[in-house]
């Protein structure tokens, strides 16, 4: 299976969503984050991702007789790359972004499911901003974002630390508006 194959599963996204910041987690651990999926069914995706190369096994312990294994994102495997995206037809474009929507709405919905959850105090958004850009400011807007996300992608899980998903989504709404003479 490949990487889009493996990545185009919302239960999958969701444990590669789970195993960000450099997490080392059990399937247990895993499960236990994501409590509105079937036990059975965090096992089978975790294990076809392992087997796909996506999580890799970091440790393995006995515990009452049976292994325990403790996994870890392999970041460089966890993501659609550049080629592949460039190669993907209008129909994989709109699979993954059901996909991508899927995992959303179901990581939304158990954080809602939670007894601490509170979207009025909590820093919750969903706004949507039309913006008007030409080539050169949507290059600009695109790089003072990934400027502000990409250092904090590689914070680890800390004490005093929660994890946030955050899902800029970018596209044109309606095509450029032509000069009229």
């Amino acid at each position: 299976m490949d990487t889009l194959e493996l990545l185009g599963h919302p239960v999958r996204l969701r444990i590669v969503h789970a195993m960000r910041g450099g997490r080392t987690l059990t399937t247990a651990e895993l499960g236990a984050l994501l409590p509105n999926v079937s036990k059975a069914m965090v096992y089978r995706h975790v294990d076809l991702l392992a087997a796909g190369g996506v999580l890799e096994v970091a440790d393995e312990r006995r515990v009452r007789g049976a292994v325990e294994r403790h996994y870890r994102l392999r970041r460089d495997r966890a993501s659609v790359d550049p080629g592949t995206a460039a190669s993907m037809s209008p129909d994989d474009h709109r699979r993954g972004f059901a996909v991508a929507l899927a995992a959303l709405v179901a990581e939304f919905n158990a954080y809602l499911d939670r007894d601490d959850a509170d979207p009025r105090v909590d820093p919750v958004g969903y706004q949507q901003h039309a913006v008007w850009l030409d080539r050169d400011e949507l290059a600009a807007l695109v790089g003072e974002l990934r400027a502000a996300i990409l250092p904090r992608l590689a914070n680890p899980a800390a004490p005093g630390r929660a994890r946030y998903l955050l899902s800029p989504i970018l596209f044109p709404s309606e095509p450029p508006a032509t000069e009229s003479g």
